[in-house]
Order: structure tokens, then sequence, then C-alpha cells
């Protein structure tokens, strides 16, 4: 068993939402294999109060939740990403830094629940939903025989993921 840990940036526009869940799930689940971390190229400056909700609903912490732009990860000292993923469509079109290292990369965009209009309950439902895809999507990714699998192996599964 290797005692690596795998570093991980979820890369969203705003930072308040999609990738904040992710982050969070990933530090959860990973098991200690994973270092999750999240940004966004024009972050909101705080994390979106219905995010913060469904975290603590379903008895996660928020204590270290904030919202941070990508420039953070992408300066001197930085940790070293071995993964990063967008899960916002206007993230994986934008110009993005240069990251040190060859970080795997993929796309598993969803939609932003910050842009649903709505009840109480609609609104709620929407962040509750991509909540739980955002599960799935790191379920399936934490449970990949990383150290076993070659690179292009990796990169189709990594971009399969992305659409379930």
């Amino acid at each position: 068993m290797s005692d690596r840990v795998y570093n991980v940036l979820f890369l969203c526009s705003g930072n308040s939402a999609r990738s904040i869940f992710a982050e969070t799930i990933l530090n959860e689940l990973g098991g200690g294999r994973f270092r999750a971390y999240s940004a966004g190229s024009q972050p909101a400056g705080a994390v979106h109060p219905l995010t913060l909700d469904v975290l603590e609903r379903l008895g996660m912490d928020t204590e270290s939740a904030r919202s941070k732009s990508w420039d953070e990860f992408a300066a001197p000292g930085a940790p070293e990403m071995d993964f990063i993923f967008t899960v916002c469509d206007s993230a994986a079109g934008e110009a993005c830094p240069s990251w040190p290292g060859q970080p795997m990369t993929a796309h598993w965009g969803v939609p932003d629940p910050v842009l649903v209009e709505g009840s109480p309950a609609e609104r709620h439902f929407a962040f509750a939903e991509t909540f739980r895809v955002l599960r799935r999507r790191i379920e399936l990714f934490v449970n990949l025989p990383l150290q076993k699998i070659d690179r292009l192996s990796l990169r189709q599964q990594l971009n399969e993921i992305g659409t379930n």
C-alpha cells in the first residue's frame, strides 16, 4: 500500500458552491489518500450560504471552507497538484495559470446552483442535487486504482467520470 497523498484542485469561476462541495467531499471520502483544494478564476469572496447549509446538514466540516483565487495555487510555494478538475463550463474555457508539474486534468462540469431561481425549496434542491452529482463522481474517482493504471487509461477514466 502506497503512502502517497495526491493533491487535487477543483476549479470553478466563483468558488462559492461547486468547487467548495468537491473539495469538502474529497477531503472526507479520500481516506487520507487525497488532499483537496478549491479555487476560482473570479472568486465570489464568500462561500454561498446554501453551500454551507447543505454541507452542515450532512454533518460535513465547513470550518476551512473559503472562496479563493486560483492564483493562490499558481504562486511559488503552492502545493503541486496531481489532478485538476474544472467543475463549471466557464472555468473550463478560461486561460488557466501554468500549473507546476504535469497534473492530470478533466472537466466535470455541473450546472451552477447559484443561478437557480425559484422558491427557497427549489434553490435548496439545486444545491443538494449539485452535491449529489459531485459526490458520485468523487466516489468513482477515489476508487480508481491510481497506482496500477497507465496515464492514458487514467485520463480516459477521468473524462468518463465527468459524464456520470
